[in-house]
C-alpha cells in the first residue's frame, strides 16, 4: 500500500475516532456512557499493556508513546507483529471476536492512553455506522499489512527486507527533530522484524551504514538515503 493510501485511512480513523466526533455523533446518552466510562492510564516503558492470553476487558487509545504488538513463537521467542503508535488504537480484534488476547502489548516508551470498557466500545459501533465502517477499514488495512509481510519475508533478501523495514518503520512512526526514526529497537528486534539471526542483523546494519544509506546512534536510526533503500527494497512509496 502507498504513503498517500495509508495515511488516508489513518486520517478517517482519526477523524472519527476522537472525542469531538463522538459528541457528535453519538446520542447524548451514548456519549455521556462513553465520558463516565473512559479512564486516562498511564503506562511506563518496558510494562505490558495487556498479555498475551489474557481476557480482554476493554481497548485503549493510545494518545501518546509506542507499543509494540509480539506474539510468543517456537522456543518461547517472540515475533514482533507491529508497532501501536500514538492515535492509534489496539485491543480492539480479540475484543470483538470474544476470544483471549492472541499476542502481548509492551510499551516501548511512556504511554498515555485512554482505556474504553469493552461493553461501552462495542455498543458504540451498534449505534454509528461511522464509527463501524472506520473499523471495518482498520481490519482490511491490517489485513493487506499481514499479507505484505508474509509476502516479503519468503520471496525478499535479508538485505531486502532491512531497507524495506526501515521505510516503513519511518513512515509509520515517523522521525524525530534531528531525523531518527521514532523508534528506539535493540539489534535482537531489528532481526526478529527480517526474519534472520542477530549476528546477520548487526553485520547488515554495519553495511548499510558503510554504505551511507543509515546513520546510527545507539539503538536510534536515521535514513540517510532514502532513493537507494526504496530502490534496494523494491518499495512503492
Amino acid at each position: 500500500m502507498s504513503a498517500e493510501k495509508q495515511e488516508l485511512i489513518e486520517k478517517n480513523f482519526l477523524s472519527v475516532f476522537n472525542e469531538v466526533s463522538f459528541k457528535e455523533m453519538l446520542s447524548e446518552e451514548d456519549f455521556k456512557k462513553y465520558m463516565d466510562a473512559k479512564k486516562t492510564v498511564h503506562i511506563r516503558k518496558g510494562e505490558l499493556v495487556f498479555a498475551e492470553d489474557e481476557n480482554p476487558n476493554g481497548v485503549y487509545f493510545i494518545e501518546k508513546g509506542t507499543v509494540k504488538l509480539s506474539k510468543s513463537g517456537v522456543y518461547g521467542k517472540d515475533q514482533i507483529l507491529r508497532f501501536i503508535k500514538d492515535g492509534d488504537l489496539v485491543g480492539y480484534r480479540s475484543l470483538l471476536i470474544g476470544e483471549n488476547f492472541q499476542a502481548k502489548a509492551e510499551a516501548m516508551s511512556d504511554i498515555q492512553a485512554v482505556f474504553v470498557p469493552g461493553d461501552v466500545f462495542l455498543h458504540m459501533l451498534e449505534v454509528d455506522p461511522k464509527l463501524s465502517f472506520a473499523m471495518l477499514q482498520k481490519f482490511a488495512y491490517e489485513l493487506g499489512e499481514s499479507s505484505n509481510t508474509i509476502t516479503y519475508l519468503a520471496q525478499k533478501t535479508v538485505r531486502e527486507r532491512l531497507a524495506e523495514v526501515l521505510l516503513l518503520l519511518e513512515q509509520k512512526l515517523g522521525t524525530d527533530p534531528e531525523g531518527f526514526i521514532r523508534i528506539s529497537l535493540t539489534r535482537e528486534e531489528i532481526a526478529n522484524l527480517i526474519g534472520t539471526a542477530t549476528e546477520s542483523a548487526i553485520r547488515l546494519i554495519s553495511e548499510f551504514k558503510h554504505d551511507e544509506l543509515i546513520e546510527t546512534e545507539g539503538r536510534n536510526i536515521k535514513i540517510l538515503n532514502h532513493e537507494k533503500l526504496i530502490k534496494l527494497g523494491h518499495v512503492v512509496m
